[in-house]
């Protein structure tokens, strides 16, 4: 597995439409947003505040985050340090490449979270086991 540097992971802006007539914003994700064609669309909701989710990482799958509605932090995680990041507008995502452990957590009430993956799900592609994740190579 290839070495993530958490330095190199931000947040990423999605294009915003404002309408002028004050009725809101439309934001859009397309093709060139994303290295990787969407495979699969999923989403979180009615988490409890004290409860995490993720808790596991990908061989191949990359995915995106976006909190659509209210927010939450994504902990992630290359083997060797930690980073966190909050998640609390919908025009911004976090795109995370494979490799990386991730858990979310801190959901406030009513929040959303749209996830946009690069593969289908694929049970194989799961590190589940944290000290199984720690134990593998990095290049």
């Amino acid at each position: 597995m290839h070495y993530v540097d958490l330095n190199n992971i931000q947040l990423i802006d999605i294009p915003k439409i404002t309408a002028p007539d004050g009725r809101g914003n439309l934001s859009v994700v397309e093709k060139d947003l994303l290295p990787y064609k969407i495979k699969r669309v999923y989403y979180l909701y009615d988490v409890p505040s004290d409860s995490t989710r993720g808790g596991h990482a990908h061989k191949q799958l990359q995915q995106f985050l976006i909190a659509v509605a209210g927010s939450f932090s994504v902990v992630l995680d290359n083997g060797k340090e930690r980073k966190t990041f909050h998640l609390n507008r919908p025009n911004k995502g976090l795109l995370i490449p494979s490799g990386v452990w991730r858990e979310l957590e801190n959901f406030s009430a009513g929040a959303v979270c749209l996830s946009l993956v690069s593969e289908e799900y694929d049970e194989d592609d799961y590190i589940r086991e944290y000290k199984d994740f720690k134990s593998i190579e990095r290049r």
